[in-house]
């Protein structure tokens, strides 16, 4: 069995977050992570590998310093890695994102498709479906628990209180929750053999039925209006009423003064 695991490498939002003038983020200058549901994604891959001896791929599309994420994939046991970086696929929304990955995982055998719910930087959730549509193979998203019956998926759909049980024919894309599983940690003789290992480096001319006007921040329909740092609230009114009446009657006057009753 052959398994691809799309990851991100994400800003580190505890170190700041910094944006470039037109509104898109400042990745070069963050520090950055492997995206949490991206990391869970890869540790069902691995699992497979330890129960089926699938061959686990992990590719990503970013800056070339994306290619720490891709070490670390290695070293938590992951076969192979994959990088697409170029300067034309900067400033892709979901769509071009989707496209570029689609477009890459076109040159490459597969029976899965692993990739995490949603990226903490984006939170939109849709890189992973959007994929699978490029495509054209069934997804299931919100997976935690994922179990393989022949040539088929088991997937256990998180929703609401309760969780649907669906099956697919693979070749086919899970989206997966951080809640999946707890990702391994590298251990010492996979950070040796990562920092050893090739990272297989993709760029424009290497995607396949990809069209130029689909790709970067040109081919993005989505476009960035404003973006700034979270705004720091002040201490706010502090006050100390007299008896709970008081307390009452102020709240009731406050809301009154702002047209809120």
């Amino acid at each position: 069995m052959k398994i691809i695991v799309c990851i991100k490498q994400v800003p580190d939002t505890k170190g700041g977050v910094k944006f470039n003038p037109d509104g898109t983020l400042d990745r070069a200058g963050m520090l950055a992570i492997m995206n949490p549901d991206d990391k869970a994604g890869l540790e069902a891959a691995l699992r497979l590998k330890d129960e089926y001896g699938a061959e686990v791929t992990v590719l990503t599309m970013g800056l070339p310093k994306a290619a720490d994420a891709l070490r670390e994939a290695l070293a938590m046991g992951a076969d192979k890695a994959i990088l697409v970086t170029d300067r034309v696929l900067g400033g892709a929304d979901t769509w071009a994102t989707s496209t570029t990955i689609a477009g890459a995982i076109r040159n490459l055998e597969y029976d899965l498709i692993i990739t995490g719910r949603q990226a903490i930087d984006g939170d939109t959730a849709q890189v992973g479906p959007q994929i699978a549509e490029h495509l054209g193979i069934p997804v299931i998203s919100y997976a935690q628990d994922i179990k393989i019956e022949g040539d088929k998926v088991v997937v256990q759909r998180q929703y609401d209180d309760r969780y649907h049980v669906l099956e697919a024919q693979m070749p086919c894309l899970i989206t997966a929750l951080s809640e999946l599983n707890e990702p391994r940690y590298m251990t010492p003789g996979g950070i040796f053999d990562a920092c050893k290992a090739e990272i297989i480096t993709w760029g424009r001319k290497d995607l396949v039925d990809v069209d130029d006007s689909n790709l970067g921040l040109a081919g993005s329909p989505t476009k960035i209006a404003k973006a700034s740092d979270k705004v720091r609230k002040g201490a706010g009114e502090k006050v100390v009423p007299e008896s709970p009446e008081d307390a009452v009657s102020y709240i009731v006057g406050k809301l009154d003064e702002k047209h809120i009753i």
